[in-house]
């Protein structure tokens, strides 16, 4: 066998049909994700710089109330790094994951912050949940659905 009758192996990728693009993620979904991770960034902040906020004004805060803020700080500021880096490189699996637990928390928040009567934070914490599940059932759909029109 001559080196011209040997069969050429391609090192570069095959080629993308336009179709098989996927469509970039909607105005909408940024928005929200983006707004949430700002929003956890927030309250990661506040529990680690003022953690005084986060309780009413008749309460103390003592060593547990901090190691507990600290528990906050890691939660909210791993999960909005997390949701960015995803949206940035858009890495739609993990987004959809990261919303996903991002919603449920929100869920048990709200749902903690109804027990123990903080009726005022009940609905924000509510909308913020909804929000995050939309963003998941929109990543949920089928990827044929969320191709670019060609």
């Amino acid at each position: 066998m001559s080196l011209d009758e040997r069969p050429q192996i391609s090192t570069s990728p095959p080629p993308v049909r336009e179709s098989t693009r996927l469509a970039p993620l909607p105005w909408w979904l940024v928005v929200i994700v983006g707004l949430g991770a700002v929003l956890m960034a927030a309250g990661a902040f506040i529990a680690l710089v003022h953690p005084a906020m986060l309780v009413s004004p008749h309460d103390t805060i003592n060593g547990a109330v901090r190691i507990y803020a600290g528990y906050l700080v890691s939660r909210n500021l791993a999960l909005a790094l997390m949701l960015i880096a995803a949206l940035s490189i858009g890495a739609r699996e993990s987004l959809r994951t990261l919303a996903l637990l991002t919603a449920v928390i929100q869920l048990l928040d709200a749902g903690l912050d109804a027990i123990e009567g903080r009726w005022t934070l009940v609905p924000g914490v509510l909308v913020f949940a909804i929000a995050f599940f939309f963003v998941v059932a929109w990543l949920f759909r089928p990827p044929e659905q969320n191709r670019q029109v060609s």
